[in-house]
């Protein structure tokens, strides 16, 4: 199967089942998403639902949250993986929000990735989702997923995924795609054991097809 074939099976198949795809993070506004994201490095959405609900009631946006100090909010997340980091992010990014950016979070990947703790996938990921950009955020799933199937071929790093991920899917479907590949990796094409006996673009898949 050439490439072009098999990224117009996956687009095909995604569009019928699973139209809607998104993310899987809990949020009532920008401020609450861009939280849950820098939480989430190396760590479940399921972990950071449980987590967030505690820290929104106690800091609902950047200028309760830049007034934090350190051991206010560690014991709210000290559940999560990287604590320590992730305190001293949450704190300096709600700072630098309110002092640059007006307490309001910018929708550009330049403007977004000088806040603390959040690097380009944390940045792709809110434009994508908060404004449907062309911006495909290549965690840890959509590197995986992407190699095995065969969209990206010897992507050494997350950002060479990403540069043939956005050249070969249309830039209006790059927001969706991502959670296509993300949500695939994360219930059918596990990373020890993909269950491929249940999944429905193996036609296309360069793993299945080697046996």
């Amino acid at each position: 199967m050439t490439k072009k074939a098999r990224y117009q099976f996956i687009i095909d198949y995604f569009l019928q089942h699973a139209p809607n795809a998104e993310t899987e993070l809990l949020y009532d506004n920008p401020f609450q998403l861009l939280v849950s994201v820098i939480l989430s490095a190396q760590c479940t959405d399921k972990r950071v639902n449980l987590t967030t609900p505690f820290i929104f009631e106690k800091f609902p946006d950047a200028e309760t949250m830049a007034m934090a100090e350190f051991d206010d909010l560690f014991p709210l997340i000290k559940s999560i993986s990287y604590p320590n980091n992730k305190t001293k992010h949450l704190i300096g990014m709600a700072k630098m929000l309110n002092e640059k950016f007006g307490g309001v979070v910018p929708l550009t990947v330049n403007e977004l990735v000088q806040l603390p703790g959040v690097g380009r996938k944390t940045a792709n990921v809110i434009t994508s989702v908060l404004d449907n950009q062309p911006n495909m955020a290549v965690d840890t799933h959509v590197f995986r997923v992407s190699a095995r199937i065969g969209l990206t071929t010897n992507a050494k790093n997350p950002l060479q995924a990403e540069l043939q991920l956005i050249k070969h899917f249309p830039s209006e479907l790059i927001h969706r795609a991502h959670h296509w590949l993300i949500l695939h990796g994360r219930y059918i094409c596990v990373a020890r054991k993909p269950k491929c006996e249940v999944c429905g673009i193996k036609e296309a898949c360069r793993f299945f097809s080697k046996g």
